[in-house]
């Protein structure tokens, strides 16, 4: 028997198994689909409705001007306008507001004629990563003012500043912190439901006592590999097709970059994951055993190592360094060119590099495993 037939027997012999075991089906197409719609409007950096309290001591043309960028800007909405300090407490604790603004006596006087005057921002620090994104849209709204004030001020008559900035965002001009997370979503749920369904396959055999037979069949270590891989290759590759155009129709993911580039770096990030699992499933003496490593070595780093949330460039010398051998690491990165940017491979090939090489390491490491076992 060729190895194609023996590849080609042993992919039919799992395709009809997943046909009959439900719960795989089940991970494979339906819960990166679910995870989609759950995580991809979950997560989001955008931080909107921000409930502000004000406390307007000078009740100036200037003061209300003030409270009228913050309300304007879109970030804050004004709840309530206090005459005590007591009140901010108040509504603080009862989580009515997360910021307020204390405006002193004088402000409008100050701030027509160019004198230093200050405003207090008080924030709910509860939530240290929101108080943090508060405390910058405060500083920038009041800073903007301040600068128009001051200009006002030295040129006298001149009603308009000397100096404009103008301002553009490539690739991102809302700055939507989806076009941020959805790639990395994607790179997530493909890692996770490839990892967690090939993990699965050879410890079922295990359990089920077929692997004797399959032993004594006339297929190699190398052959059984690929042969298990191919239903499950199809299947998540249909799947993550699934959730780039459910991408594109729910979050507005561009496509800017090539059809045929993005195709090839998710078959090379799969075969890579799919190899993991299957690697997971030689060591694992056990399905429950086999899930839970699968989760720990697909979760975790691709959440945390792969600049999905954190940018790696801030991560210590030692994290970093262990980041470059996670695939999704490289397969964002692709993503995130191909989709967002439209660069071509001359930008992102070293990153298919890294994915080829990994696939293909952990192909032979899932067999020379297999061969030990089978010796």
């Amino acid at each position: 028997m060729s190895g194609l037939l023996r590849i080609r027997a042993v992919a039919v012999k799992e395709l009809r198994q997943i046909g009959r075991d439900r719960r795989t089906l089940t991970i494979l197409l339906f819960v990166p689909a679910f995870f989609l719609l759950l995580y991809g409007y979950a997560l989001s950096f955008d931080i909107r409705h921000i409930g502000l309290a004000v406390l307007d001591r000078d009740r100036s043309v200037q003061s209300r001007a003030l409270v009228s960028a913050f309300v304007n800007s879109g970030y804050f909405d004004l709840v309530a306008a206090v005459d005590r300090d007591d009140d901010i407490v108040r509504l603080i604790d009862r989580n009515e507001v997360r910021a307020a603004i204390v405006i002193p006596p004088r402000f409008g006087a100050d701030a027509a004629t160019g004198h230093r005057t200050a405003v207090q921002v008080i924030v709910n620090g509860d939530n240290a990563n929101t108080a943090t994104t508060v405390v910058g849209y405060a500083l920038t709204l009041i800073g903007t003012v301040s600068s128009q004030y001051e200009l006002q001020a030295r040129l006298g008559s001149v009603s308009g500043p000397l100096l404009t900035v103008e301002s553009r965002v490539w690739y991102n001009p809302e700055l939507r912190s989806a076009l941020f997370l959805v790639p990395g979503l994607i790179a997530y749920i493909a890692m996770l439901t490839s990892v967690i369904s090939t993990a699965l396959s050879i410890v079922r055999e295990k359990e089920l006592g077929t692997m004797e037979q399959v032993r004594m069949a006339p297929v190699g270590p190398m052959a059984f590999v690929i042969g298990k891989t191919v239903p499950y290759f199809v299947i998540a590759f249909a799947s993550a097709l699934i959730i780039v155009g459910a991408s594109m129709v729910l979050f507005g993911l561009p496509m800017r970059g090539s059809w045929a580039m993005l195709l090839l770096s998710v078959s090379l990030f799969l075969i890579g994951a799919l190899g993991l699992g299957l690697l997971i499933s030689t060591i694992a003496d056990s399905q429950q055993v086999a899930f839970q490593v699968a989760l720990l070595v697909s979760l975790l780093p691709t959440l945390m190592l792969s600049g999905f949330i954190f940018p790696i460039s801030s991560m210590p010398a030692v994290l970093q360094a262990i980041t470059r051998v996670v695939p999704a690491r490289y397969f964002l990165s692709t993503l995130r060119a191909i989709v967002l940017k439209g660069v071509g491979p001359e930008v992102f090939w070293r990153d298919l590099v890294a994915l080829a090489i990994f696939a293909t390491v952990i192909l032979g490491l899932a067999a020379v495993r297999l061969r030990r076992q089978w010796a």
